[in-house]
């Protein structure tokens, strides 16, 4: 029997006093907390009569450490850092600059290489970065203005006014630690605390859970375009002297996926002979057998990418999700008592592939909005409403204003999608219409019966990679180098709302989807007699490295991914 990770009840929690909850302490999370910080400073230094304080301002991280589980390609566009830390470089742990940019188009064994590389994917300017450090390195920004990060603490609940008709955010509550696999306290139990609130800005990343608890209570997704979802594979490989120069930056398109699906690779060369390459597959692929770690592992075999790598090693994986829906799935940003920021809200421009200069960004401007409130102490949804229009007079909504209809575009299949972007690149994002319709990806997932048995075109793309342990990997032995721990004696963090329908109808319908685009190996079906399928659905939470991939990407819509306990996850080390 699955036991799923909730709050306990009737239980006496502590309370304490905030005046800004930051939840997420990735590169948004951390922009806001040191531009509220400078805020803070520069008024205080003005106005030394009448004083804020930073000392209700709190940061809640659920790593282990700062960074931790911060994962991107990744390149940064300076712009926003260059607001917010002028001159950042001579400090920041930047790799390498880029230096040349190359695109190809793959088949199985040959390759076509753009003449010119189109604009969006030109990165001159931009740089190499380890995600991980980049974080780090803000958050140690953040600590020594005096705002406090709370590593290893998740946010697992929002606190509302009053009963379940209040419509203002009060604070948050943070994940209970100690509590074993039958969700019962154990001798070192602690309770979370109750963080009383006067504004929580949601920083959380990728389909965060308090962001999807907000969506959701207030409907929030009304008269938007769903949110739409790539997945992002990564490895990282030490690789002989010369193979490729420090700053190249190496995107491909085509093969090994077909015209069905929309997605491309990465290979950035980085400092010390150390590259990073991954492949990102867009979560509205018709066939429920895909595995997108094996996508990787297949991009690794083609004679390019096997030359790159050959005699080289892998020494970190990871997985993580990243929203593509573009400007037309953009919820409202604020309301009574909190703002959404970074990839929560959707900040990533897909034709780009960056996101982390729109999240910082995002940060910025919610941290003036912020800053605003404390000096007038109104956090209503008409004062933190600013940050709306912050947003929307700002550089993010032109950047992303141009791409708004661009993964759209590929609804229906690579070649199409292709015509549209050209369209799109020649109307400032217009296109054929100023609003691309979309649906949710899920809804793209074909059922078994209407797909050819053999896989078809896809074959080389279903079911789980074999790996031969030198260049290509089964998941198990690629999730060994994500770093991944949890504490074992604690109720499952996925929740399955029912699991009748994984046992009878999933299996039977789709193939059991959650085995193959889970990159960590976390669903299994196995076997059981006393099943009408002859299985069941099991679960090894411990492995999962939050990518959040199962909660969009169920054809039923009945997994809920929700935090473990704070402290648990992937550690993204040099990622």
């Amino acid at each position: 029997m699955l036991v799923f990770r909730k709050p306990l009840p009737n239980i006496e929690r502590p309370q304490m006093p905030a005046d800004v909850v930051i939840v997420g302490g990735g590169p948004a999370g951390m922009a806001c907390a040191l531009r509220l910080s400078q805020l803070i400073d520069q008024h205080n230094a003005s106005k030394p009569d009448s004083p804020l304080s930073k000392e209700n301002i709190y940061v809640l991280e659920k790593a282990r450490e700062i960074g931790q589980h911060c994962l991107s390609g990744a390149l940064l566009d300076p712009r926003s850092m260059r607001e917010l830390l002028p001159g950042f470089e001579k400090e920041a742990p930047l790799e390498v600059a880029v230096t040349k940019e190359a695109v190809y188009f793959f088949t199985q064994s040959g390759k076509f290489k753009f003449p010119i590389t189109p604009p969006p994917l030109r990165d001159h300017g931009n740089y190499v970065i380890s995600l991980n450090r980049f974080v780090k390195w803000l958050g140690g920004k953040v600590e020594e203005t005096g705002i406090t990060i709370f590593t290893g603490f998740a946010g697992s609940e929002l606190l509302f006014d009053g009963d379940k008709g209040g419509d203002r955010v009060t604070g948050v509550r943070t994940d209970d630690k100690g509590v074993d696999k039958q969700n019962q306290p154990k001798s070192n139990f602690e309770p979370g605390y109750n963080l009383q609130a006067k504004v929580v800005i949601l920083a959380e990343g990728t389909r965060g859970s308090l962001t999807k608890q907000l969506i959701a209570r207030f409907a929030l997704d009304q008269d938007r375009n769903p949110q739409t979802y790539g997945q992002g594979i990564k490895e990282l490989w030490e690789v002989p002297a010369g193979r490729i120069a420090p700053g190249e930056v190496i995107y491909t398109m085509g093969w090994p996926l077909t015209t069905n699906e929309y997605g491309g690779a990465w290979i950035y060369g980085g400092k010390d002979n150390v590259v990073s390459l991954g492949f990102v597959v867009g979560l509205d692929y018709p066939d429920p057998r895909l595995d997108p770690q094996r996508v990787l592992q297949e991009f690794k075999k083609h004679p390019f990418v096997a030359r790159l790598l050959d005699g080289g090693k892998m020494i970190r994986y990871g997985a993580k999700s990243l929203p593509y829906g573009g400007w037309w799935s953009i919820p409202p940003l604020a309301g009574n008592g909190w703002m959404i920021l970074g990839d929560s809200a959707g900040f990533l421009n897909s034709q780009r592939l960056k996101g982390i200069h729109l999240a910082i960004k995002s940060g910025m401007l919610a941290a003036e909005t912020a800053f605003e409130a404390l000096k007038k102490d109104d956090f209503s949804a008409a004062s933190l409403g600013d940050f709306q229009r912050r947003v929307e007079s700002s550089w993010i909504k032109d950047e992303l204003w141009k791409v708004r209809n661009f993964h759209q575009g590929f609804e229906h299949g690579f070649w199409r999608g292709m015509i549209n972007a050209g369209l799109q690149q020649f109307t400032g994002g217009r296109g054929l219409r100023n609003r691309y319709p979309s649906s949710a990806g899920y809804q793209h997932l074909k059922k078994l019966a209407e797909l050819p048995a053999d896989g078809g075109d896809e074959t080389h793309l279903l079911g789980p990679a074999k790996g031969d342990g030198k260049l290509t990997f089964d998941k198990l032995t690629d999730l060994y180098h994500s770093g991944t721990k949890h504490e074992e004696d604690q109720p499952a963090h996925l929740v399955i709302h029912d699991t009748d329908v994984c046992n009878t109808r999933c299996i039977k319908e789709f193939g059991s989807p959650c085995q193959n685009f889970c990159p960590a190996n976390v669903y299994e079906m196995v076997d059981d007699a006393t099943q009408t399928n002859g299985k069941r659905i099991s679960l090894n939470p411990s492995n999962c490295v939050h990518c959040k991939t199962c909660d969009i990407a169920d054809p039923y819509q009945i997994i809920t991914w929700v935090p473990p306990e704070g402290g648990g996850g992937p550690n993204y080390d040099g990622m």
